[in-house]
């Protein structure tokens, strides 16, 4: 039998795979179902933000959501964390160990393309043409 804490534990770490995981596919994707486009800018940019802005304290990159879960992960014993969520997601779900400057490369490059995609959608692409 499992402890309330330990419970609580195990409840925030199933919380962060899904809701980590679930932005972090929207922040890549979001831009494809045109009801969201503008809450894909707002998210995506806050995204950006929270890795420079933040990151000028933290660390390049930093994201909130990743230090919160990874602390509730060390609570529940983990060590040897990775530096990105990234890998850690990699690892956790398909036990693949990739380098950190190749997952944080691509993680960069995707980001940017989602980001760009979005930019475009939102203020480029005429009237006329979304319609199509």
């Amino acid at each position: 039998m499992i402890g309330e804490n330990e419970f609580l534990l195990r409840l925030g770490d199933s919380f962060f795979m899904v809701f980590h995981t679930v932005l972090i596919f929207f922040n890549l994707f979001g831009w494809l179902y045109k009801a969201f486009l503008k809450w894909h800018l707002i998210v995506i940019a806050l995204t950006f933000a929270s890795w420079g802005v933040l990151g000028l304290w933290y660390g390049f990159g930093y994201c909130p959501l990743t230090d919160w879960h990874f602390d509730i992960l060390k609570k529940l014993g983990e060590t040897d964390l990775p530096p990105s969520y990234i890998s850690y997601l990699l690892q956790r779900l398909f036990n693949l160990h990739i380098p950190g400057d190749v997952v944080n490369g691509l993680t960069l490059s995707f980001s940017l393309l989602a980001l760009s995609i979005s930019l475009y959608l939102n203020f480029f692409k005429t009237k006329k043409t979304a319609d199509l």
